[in-house]
């Protein structure tokens, strides 16, 4: 058993949140991932928060309001792309997800941080507004929809669901994104609503490496967490070691 879920070993007093960079994972992969992880930091087998850094192969998913009919395409073109389609349970409706998108996934036990949800979501955001900011993008909030925003177009859009304090899903903030399949929706329901990227405001090309680095440091900073690494693997066999 992975020394993070040892039931001999309390994180609690040193407050130190687990980053995990999961790479390109199936968005259905994540869900079930973090189902498991929330179950156990419930239960307390899971001593301490975790992020789940990553990106998604090409998928649309829905929120707890659908989104289906925001929907542009034939389901059944998007099949043919391989383009899947998933319910999800987090807040919000029907986004895109794909390559070049960082995707932040905090299963955090808010009692234990001290936190409302509201505040929560607004660190969120502040992460997605500080970390554009260090490549050359000022975004900023915006009454229509949670997320964070460059004029009228969407840079990062925000979901969570919170079971027994303790929250999951997170933030996709479009970094080298393929905006195409954005055209194909109403991003977030909302009607007249382009997406943008970091790539494209900044006109310059931007890695996934120095992306995650920045995020983990400015999530420590506004979280007030230490944080620490863990490989995917070890956490991928931890969380899956009963099934």
């Amino acid at each position: 058993m992975p020394l993070w879920l040892g039931e001999s070993t309390n994180f609690l007093e040193t407050y130190t949140t687990y980053w995990i960079e999961a790479g390109l994972l199936e968005y259905r992969q994540a869900l079930a991932l973090q189902e498991q992880l929330v179950e156990r930091r419930i239960k307390g087998d899971l001593k301490q928060d975790i992020v789940l850094a990553l990106e998604h192969p090409a998928v649309f998913t829905l929120g707890s309001r659908g989104g289906l009919e925001s929907l542009k395409i034939d389901p059944a073109l998007l099949q043919k792309k391989g383009i899947d389609i998933v319910e999800t349970g987090r807040g919000g409706v029907i986004t895109y997800h794909g390559p070049g998108q960082l995707i932040l996934y905090p299963i955090v036990d808010l009692a234990r941080l001290g936190m409302k949800v509201g505040l929560f979501i607004d660190r969120l955001e502040e992460l997605m507004i500080r970390l554009s900011r260090v490549f050359g993008v000022a975004p900023s909030r915006d009454v229509r929809n949670r997320g964070v925003w460059v004029g009228d177009d969407k840079l990062g859009s925000l979901g969570i669901r919170v079971r027994k304090s303790v929250s999951f899903h997170g933030f996709a903030l479009n970094v080298s994104t393929d905006l195409a399949p954005f055209d194909w929706i109403d991003p977030c329901g909302l009607t007249e609503t382009r997406m943008t990227s970091l790539e494209k405001v900044s006109a310059k090309s931007i890695e996934m490496a120095p992306v995650l680095q920045e995020a983990r440091s400015l999530y420590g900073e506004l979280f007030g967490q230490a944080m620490e690494t863990l490989s995917f693997n070890s956490v991928y066999a931890g969380a899956t070691e009963d099934q």
